[in-house]
């Protein structure tokens, strides 16, 4: 288990709101979960500043007094198919049945490191813990045909780790078992969620979302993340308290009708990264108190603000009154290269590539929105003149804005 690459895997991985010394024996390694760019805002709905999350290390976790996390303070378990294989939990943390494994603590305040490894069809990882917390996929597959595939229960922070260079895989099946805990997706977790490391992480959505947090979600530089969500399964990824890009690569497929890529009931920012999302799924006809509506799919849906200031988005949605970006509040694009492509019809509902009930505001970057049908951009004005519907500030270095296709330079 303490293979070099392991410990090169662990030195290399980064993340930007926590630094986890991790001192093996005669090996000394360190990753970074450095500062995040300062945010101004805190996540709304949410207890925790985004501030409180800054230059905290091992020593500094909770009342962990050893000075640092050793390889002592990591619990390594290796899926074998249907049995699993655990090491080093010297507390008795950890109970199995089969391939699913359940973690219980409930009382410890030092750190606590899970390494996943092997493969397993019919397993899980369940977690409940008072503490935040690290899990480092480190080469693991598992697939749960009847809930989730990892369940978080702990409302603090996890901090989820791809190795460098391995690939990791999760899948959950077309329907689940009924639970006493929340399971809202193949990777499901109750507290704020950082993704990290310089390896890969494979998520599939059959029933419900592919990725699902009850608190706010945050993907960092470096980390590979690919997301599909099948026609039997809901959302990309459903965060409840916000969405921060900031960096990897992220690429969501989602085939279902009415589905979302990115599901966000806070604000969504993007800073960097590369992030590429496909809707293919048609409106859904919903009825609300006697009046019938229809719930488009959309690659991002937002409740709050949505903002961009870096890195690369492509949006492309093809299904029946399909959306690139839906938000309640404002559309503010301030640099990065932002594309958003609506190529389906407008049968039952009204495609847009932009849509926002507030306001669309555009001062630098690349800004492109394109669609077969309907406008688009949207910004909640009648008006029929297309400069009407959206704000440019600034002087961009080019612009063409017609009815069909939005290009702004700066």
């Amino acid at each position: 288990m303490k293979s070099n690459r392991f410990f090169s895997t662990l030195r290399l991985a980064k993340l930007s709101f926590l630094q986890y010394a991790l001192l093996a024996k005669n090996i000394t390694y360190m990753f970074l979960m450095g500062t995040m760019l300062t945010l101004t805002i805190s996540c709304e709905d949410d207890d925790t500043d985004f501030s409180a999350y800054t230059l905290v290390s091992a020593a500094d976790d909770d009342d962990d007094t050893n000075g640092g996390t050793t390889d002592n303070d990591s619990i390594f378990i290796a899926y074998h198919g249907n049995s699993v294989t655990v090491t080093n939990d010297k507390n008795g943390y950890v109970t199995t049945s089969g391939a699913d494994v359940t973690v219980t603590d409930t009382e410890s305040e030092g750190t606590m490191v899970l390494v996943l490894s092997g493969s397993t069809d019919d397993g899980s990882l369940l977690v409940y813990r008072t503490k935040k917390y690290t899990i480092v996929l480190n080469g693991v597959s598992i697939t749960n045909a009847d809930g989730a595939a990892i369940n978080n229960q702990c409302s603090k922070s996890l901090y989820l780790v791809c190795a460098d260079g391995t690939e990791n895989t999760l899948t959950d099946g077309i329907s689940y078992t009924e639970q006493s805990f929340d399971e809202k997706g193949t990777f499901f977790s109750e507290g704020q969620t950082y993704f990290s490391g310089g390896g890969t992480l494979t998520v599939n959505g059959n029933c419900k979302n592919a990725i699902a947090c009850d608190d706010y979600i945050t993907i960092e530089d470096g980390v590979i993340i690919n997301v599909t969500t099948s026609t039997t399964g809901t959302n990309g990824i459903k965060a409840n308290d916000g969405m921060f890009i900031n960096g990897g690569t992220l690429t969501i497929d989602v085939y279902s009708d009415g589905g979302r890529g990115i599901r966000c009931e806070g604000r969504t920012t993007v800073t960097g990264g590369t992030t590429t999302i496909t809707t293919t799924g048609n409106c859904i006809q919903e009825t609300v108190e006697g009046v019938i509506d229809y719930k488009s799919a959309a690659c991002i849906k937002s409740d709050s603000i949505f903002t961009m200031s870096g890195g690369m988005l492509t949006m492309t949605s093809t299904g029946d009154g399909g959306k690139g970006v839906r938000c309640d509040e404002n559309i503010e694009i301030s640099g990065g290269t932002f594309i958003a492509k609506t190529m389906g019809s407008d049968d039952e509902a009204k495609p847009k590539a932009v849509k926002s009930d507030t306001g669309i505001i555009v001062s630098g970057g690349s800004f492109t929105a394109t669609v077969k049908k309907s406008w688009a951009c949207d910004n909640g004005t009648e008006s029929e003149i297309p400069a009407d519907r959206l704000t440019i500030q600034g002087t961009p270095s080019s612009k063409t804005i017609t009815k069909k296709s939005v290009l702004i330079t700066y």
